[in-house]
């Protein structure tokens, strides 16, 4: 038995949840409302102030989207009460980012500043010259946007400049060492 989908979702004050048909779920909070169809297969109830997910049988492919449909319900709930963040940080000399109105401008060592458009529903904001913080309601799209911009110029090993994440480690490589 899926133990994460057998968990119900508690379904906080000020939060709305409807479920349509073709199991599309619309939750409402105080920070937003969020929309997604969920897999026909699953049957999503809620029961006071629960929503609870069920699948039909025990076939391996209903078992992996019975947990998977009961994540992304919580985590819409979750989105709509609180939202998600990601913190960036920028390591390297000369490489900084800033704000432009909805754009985002990083120098990084390249002949060019990067602009990325920022995109709707979230929030992206620059503290100091190193540090972006990505908010929003939508963990994927957070995860997404965040991951973009990393993505263009990810942290090397050697001296660890680039883009990581604030909690990310990244492995230290020891350089050439010349001849004796």
């Amino acid at each position: 038995m899926s133990r994460i989908g057998r968990m119900p979702i508690a379904i906080p004050a000020g939060v709305t949840a409807a479920i349509a048909e073709n199991n599309q779920v619309t939750i409402k909070g105080p920070k937003g409302e969020l929309k997604r169809v969920l897999p026909a297969e699953m049957s999503i109830k809620k029961e006071g102030e629960e929503i609870i997910v069920s699948r039909p049988n025990d076939l391996k492919k209903m078992k992996s989207l019975h947990g998977l449909t009961r994540t992304l319900i919580y985590n819409m709930v979750v989105g709509v009460t609180e939202g998600y963040s990601k913190t960036l940080e920028v390591n390297g000399v000369g490489y900084r980012a800033a704000k432009q109105g909805k754009k985002l401008v990083l120098s990084l060592g390249y002949s060019h500043p990067v602009e990325m458009e920022e995109p709707a529903g979230l929030e992206v904001t620059v503290e100091g010259q190193n540090k972006i913080i990505v908010k929003g309601i939508d963990k994927e799209k957070v995860g997404q946007y965040a991951a973009e911009i990393r993505e263009k110029r990810a942290p090397e090993p050697y001296k660890g400049k680039g883009i990581k994440y604030a909690d990310e480690v990244i492995r230290r490589k020891v350089g050439k060492t010349g001849k004796a």
